[in-house]
């Protein structure tokens, strides 16, 4: 018992409850990897899980060396919001022109992005959601506690990367069930515009945030 306090604080039960909630929340990143699961299935989609999670264990990484200097450079928060606006918008208009293909088989395997490919778009999925700093923020400092310790928070940190990307995995398996394949086929084409266009209007809520302060300011 003594180790697992060691290693584990004793809002562990409640961060990780926390966090666990808040990856069912569907966000930029879940609908991505729908688009990209329903076409190219796991092996099309691995490196974006990837991606993603390497971005969370940044963000939390950041957080845990103090990555309150967010707060007070309020102009670094605003630029890395509108980047992430502008890459949510493109990576929308991507999947909403994208052209009907043929879900398995050779065609499916030739037009599959590369891992390295997934693996950034999964990362700048994650890195230009300024939200993922301050909500991982949050919970390393005010539900952790000031008591915390170094190694209290690396494993806490180690813990919600992994479960992110064994979540992202999992999803994008589940989508590549055949019998799932079956039925998401006819309507992959729609699938594929319905994400583009949830992240667009991802992306156009945070321009339209933005440009509302300005006109306050």
């Amino acid at each position: 018992m003594e180790r697992l306090s060691a290693l584990f604080p004793s809002a562990f039960p409640a961060l990780a409850l926390a966090h666990f909630m808040a990856l069912l929340s569907p966000g930029p990143d879940f609908f991505l990897l729908i688009a990209y699961a329903v076409r190219y299935r796991l092996r099309g989609s691995a490196g974006l899980c990837v991606g993603i999670a390497i971005g969370n264990g940044l963000y939390i990484l950041l957080a845990i060396i103090g990555w309150g200097i967010l707060r007070q450079i309020p102009l670094l928060f605003t630029a890395i919001e509108l980047l992430g606006a502008l890459y949510l918008l493109w990576i929308g208009s991507l999947l909403i022109r994208s052209r009907p293909q043929i879900v398995a088989g050779a065609d499916a395997r030739l037009n599959r992005p590369g891992f390295g490919k997934q693996l950034l778009l999964g990362l700048g999925s994650s890195l230009l959601n300024p939200k993922n700093a301050l909500f991982y923020l949050a919970l390393m400092t005010a539900l952790l506690g000031p008591s915390v310790t170094l190694l209290q928070q690396t494993v806490s940190g180690i813990w919600m990367t992994s479960v992110v990307l064994v979540w992202d995995l999992l999803i994008v398996m589940f989508i590549g069930l055949p019998q799932i394949q079956k039925r998401l086929t006819r309507g992959i084409l729609w699938i594929e515009r319905i994400a583009g266009g949830v992240l667009i209007i991802f992306g156009s809520a945070i321009a339209l945030r933005f440009l509302h302060s300005l006109t306050l300011s």
